[in-house]
């Protein structure tokens, strides 16, 4: 195979689940951030093809055939072929503890293939330092490649030269170890066992049977396994609008999409434990700020960063600026409180639970207060709005948290902020048309209005809801994929928003409006890949994948569409 221009839809990912690695049809590592999903590139040439650094398999006669992951784990293998014969590489990151970094076996070769390691750290801003420890090379005394085959090192690469046929691997860790093909072995037994083992949690059966265990490898993937925070992507500055700059970092835990992540998993039938952790990592987190403002952490649980810029990249097809951190990080975001209050309501009624009260309540405390303050709305404006999806989520979660309440006259004040915002939405939020509005005085309408009657705000075919689902076709839909409304940008000009489609076709499960229901579900999972990654965007027009990937708000939006679908037709069976 030779080296090929990446695309996101080729893209696959491996992982520990404390950070990942992606890899392009062609076999290069074009993504990795060693040790957290949050820390600096070692390999950045999916924003910079020259600049970024990669891990390449060099054979002019192969050329790809075929991929897919071991089973439920990571274990990626991607099938080379040749005249002669067939390649067969397996990629994966250990996760038995002792051994940390990216596997790469080699099946016996039909052809002579070059492994050339072009590393890049610090996202390309340090000059890789290269040096021999007997036979092993270290890239800055941080990370060290061992390999089955000798290396060289020419200039700033390292290179192995693997004769026809003969089998190689390659380990590259974050720390000295006694790497040789036996303890590879045992690694690999383990790492299987541990994916098995984190897999028990929760097994589906039914209709969308792959694409559902698809999205739940991704979630497990991107679930940081020490704490239990979910970052909504692996990635930084993929563009949803090529060329232009709606390019985000996302290594980040989002308050509102791990929340809605865990609202899915536990109504899948998860066992809880995930779940669970993620309530005590916003408890930890909360333990971080003076007021629930921050919409989003790190994985140590402090707020993130503020952005910098990186300046020597050009980025994923020239789309600039490339963002580290994101300067959302202190908006008021009143639904991501609010679907944390959903998650928790969730958690407490299905597994017989009250823990972390007194964060909950807190949570529950500030939105009531603060309820009637404009904020920053779904989409992370900077315009400050009474946006109309932060009121009625602040009105669901309040009512449905209070049922836990021990408290009378906390349940009281709750419910009585919950009748408010109702209020306040019924005088402001309504369109000339008669549709919810994207805001308070607003004439547009947003996607996330259809979530209402998902939220049990309202039912669904009341003649609001059935007005916001008429000027969304209207003039948000093309070929069954459905755009945000964007106050800070012409909407028109970025990709359809795929977690607001699968919201619709969720919304057509409970019209019971199945020809609908799988329509929309067709048109968006044409942008699931062939490994089961789907993108945060899509063009409508070209196919083409936008924004970060895996989003895995996205994935836990496909669950949520699904689960209800199986529910339907299991009530229908009746």
């Amino acid at each position: 195979m030779t080296r090929s221009e990446i695309n996101i839809k080729d893209l696959a990912v491996i992982g520990d689940r404390e950070t990942c690695a992606y890899i392009s049809k062609d076999g290069s590592v074009v993504w990795y951030c060693p040790v957290r999903f949050d820390a600096p590139s070692l390999f950045a040439s999916l924003l910079d093809t020259v600049k970024g650094g990669a891990w390449q398999i060099l054979c002019n006669e192969l050329s790809f055939s075929y991929r897919y992951y071991l089973e439920d784990s990571t274990i990626l293998r991607t099938c080379f072929k040749s005249p002669h014969g067939e390649l067969l590489l397996e990629d994966w990151m250990p996760m038995n503890g002792s051994l940390s970094g990216i596997c790469r076996n080699l099946s016996s070769a039909p052809e002579a293939v070059k492994v050339i390691l072009a590393p890049k750290p610090d996202y390309g801003k340090l000059v890789p330092e290269l040096a021999f420890e007997g036979s092993v090379v270290s890239i800055n005394d941080q990370q060290f490649l061992y390999a089955s085959h000798p290396l060289a090192i020419e200039g700033n690469h390292i290179i192995c030269s693997v004769p026809a046929g003969e089998a190689s691997w390659f380990m590259l860790c974050n720390r000295r170890q006694q790497v040789n093909e036996q303890v590879l072995m045992e690694a690999r037994k383990t790492t299987r066992e541990k994916w098995e083992e984190v897999t028990s949690h929760i097994t589906y059966k039914g209709p969308y049977e792959q694409e559902v265990k698809s999205s739940l490898r991704v979630l497990r993937l991107m679930t940081y396994v020490k704490n239990g925070g979910i970052i909504a992507a692996g990635t930084t500055s993929l563009p949803e609008v090529k060329g232009g700059g709606r390019n985000y970092d996302y290594r980040f835990v989002w308050l509102r999409d791990a929340a809605m992540i865990v609202s899915a998993l536990t109504r899948a039938g998860s066992d809880g434990v995930e779940e669970r952790k993620f309530l005590s990592f916003i408890c930890s987190a909360m333990h971080q700020v003076k007021e629930p403002v921050v919409p989003f952490f790190t994985l140590d649980f402090k707020p993130a960063p503020g952005e910098s810029v990186l300046q020597n990249f050009s980025g994923y097809a020239d789309s600039q600026p490339i963002r580290i951190g994101n300067n959302a990080n202190d908006q008021l975001q009143l639904d991501a409180i609010s679907n944390v209050l959903l998650a928790a309501k969730l958690i407490y009624n299905s597994f017989d639970t009250n823990e972390h009260w007194e964060t909950v309540s807190g949570l529950a405390d500030y939105l009531a207060d603060h309820w009637m303050e404009k904020d920053h709305g779904l989409w992370e404006e900077t315009q400050k709005q009474h946006y109309t999806s932060s009121k009625v989520v602040a009105a669901v979660s309040l009512k449905f948290i209070a049922a836990h309440s021990q408290d009378e006259r906390e349940k009281k004040r709750w419910l009585e902020a919950s009748a408010n915002i109702r209020a306040f939405v019924e005088a402001n939020c309504i369109t000339s048309e008669g549709a919810y509005a994207v805001y308070a005085g607003a004439e547009a309408v947003d996607i996330s209005a259809i979530l209402f009657p998902i939220w049990d705000y309202t039912a669904a075919d009341t003649p609001e809801v059935l007005k916001t689902i008429e000027v969304l076709e209207r003039d948000y839909c093309t070929n069954n994929l459905f755009r945000r409304h964007l106050v800070d940008f012409d909407f028109r000009k970025e990709g359809a928003f795929l977690a607001g489609t699968f919201w619709v076709a969720q919304y057509w499960v409970m019209r019971k409006n199945w020809k609908k229901f799988k329509t929309t579900m067709e048109a968006a999972l044409a942008f699931m890949n062939d490994v089961g990654l789907m993108p945060e965007e899509g063009d409508p027009d070209t196919g083409e994948y936008l924004g970060n990937i895996p989003q895995t708000f996205v994935h836990a939006s496909l669950i949520g569409a699904v689960i209800d679908y199986k529910k339907a037709l299991q009530d229908t069976d009746k």
